[in-house]
């Protein structure tokens, strides 16, 4: 049951993500960086002790951690808890601790991807 969840909530994300696009009228970018945030907030609301996003997560899994909006939830975790640990600067650092991976995977296959397609000028 656990994979039928992960399926439908995520796919649930990436539906909201595509009528943003085509009934919204909003460019990749736009949708994304909304996205992203909404998965910031989630993670910023906390019941408890425990945030949202991490109770979406336990329901979810893959579902929650997968598309773009765990991204939001990585930047505000990392960096509440850095800061909860190391003080104000902390709220930097821990941005790029839990982040880091992803951000690196990024900017190699974007250039490699470079490397190989040409582009259209």
């Amino acid at each position: 049951m656990d994979f039928v969840w992960a399926v439908l909530v995520g796919g649930a994300i990436c539906v909201i993500g595509q009528l943003m696009m085509d009934v919204g009228k909003l460019t990749p970018a736009h949708t994304m960086t909304i996205l992203v945030i909404a998965g910031a907030v989630l993670d910023g609301i906390s019941f408890g002790g425990v945030s949202l996003y991490d109770r979406f997560i336990d329901f979810a899994g893959a579902g929650a951690t997968v598309p773009i909006t765990s991204f939001g939830n990585a930047l505000v975790h990392g960096a509440t808890k850095e800061l909860q640990d190391n003080g104000w600067i902390g709220i930097l650092t821990g941005i790029f601790e839990l982040t880091s991976a992803g951000i690196t995977a990024a900017i190699v296959f974007s250039f490699l991807a470079a490397l190989v397609a040409r582009p259209r000028g």
